[in-house]
Parts: structure tokens; C-alpha cells; sequence
């Protein structure tokens, strides 16, 4: 069974930077794991993804508005994912979730229970 923690949460000043930590746990995981997202929740809005990466390859993306100001990166040995945030914004206050995708999904599968990010102006 594989389970994520998310970690790197905070009140932080507009302009300012976060670094998110998901670390995955479970025997399964290194052989399971297609990909590892980091997506987001507002209060009233859906969650959406902000960035993923592909576990094996590296390969990333980023929705539109965490180009250019957020970075995701992997450690492959301590199973842990990476979101660095600068240049926040208020608008980038909400629950960031961690979650994965394992082989024979189509979507991603196991999440974890949020970290809040609040952003003042």
C-alpha cells in the first residue's frame, strides 16, 4: 500500500517563497508509481493541478499560472516529490494536495491530506 505526506505549508508574505515536501511510503511505490502531482484547492474552487512530474523520466508540467514562478523536481532515493513556489501571489492561497498516480491508472489515485498555503498581501 502506498501513502503520501505532504509537508512545507505556511503563511507567507505576497512575493515571497514555499518549498513543498511529499514523501511516499509503501513497498510498492518505487515499482507502482507513474507520476506525482501536486494540485490545488481553493475556498469555492475545484481542485486543480499545478505541476506533475513522471516518476522514471523526470518529464514535468505546469498549469499556466505556476510557469515561470514554480519548480517541481524528485528524489528518487528518499521517494519524494518537490514544489518550489516563489514569487507567490495571494491567489495561490489554498489546501496543496500531493498525489499519485500508479500503474494501470488513468488518473491519479492516492492523495494525501493537504497542506495549507495562505499568501497574504
Amino acid at each position: 500500500q502506498v501513502q503520501v505526506q505532504e509537508s512545507g505549508g505556511g503563511l507567507v508574505q505576497a512575493g515571497g517563497s514555499l518549498r513543498l515536501s511529499c514523501t511516499a511510503s509503501g513497498r510498492l511505490f518505487k515499482t507502482h508509481a507513474v507520476a506525482m502531482g501536486w494540485f490545488r484547492q481553493a475556498p469555492g474552487k475545484e481542485r486543480d493541478i499545478v505541476a506533475s512530474i513522471r516518476w522514471s523520466v523526470g518529464t514535468t508540467y505546469y498549469s499556466d499560472s505556476a510557469k515561470g514562478r514554480f519548480s517541481i523536481s524528485r528524489d528518487n532515493a528518499r521517494n519524494t516529490v518537490y514544489l518550489q513556489m516563489n514569487s507567490l501571489e495571494p491567489e495561490d492561497t489554498a489546501v496543496y494536495y500531493c498525489a499519485v498516480q500508479t500503474v494501470g491508472r488513468m488518473e491519479y489515485n492516492i492523495w494525501g491530506q493537504g497542506t495549507q498555503v495562505t499568501v497574504s498581501s
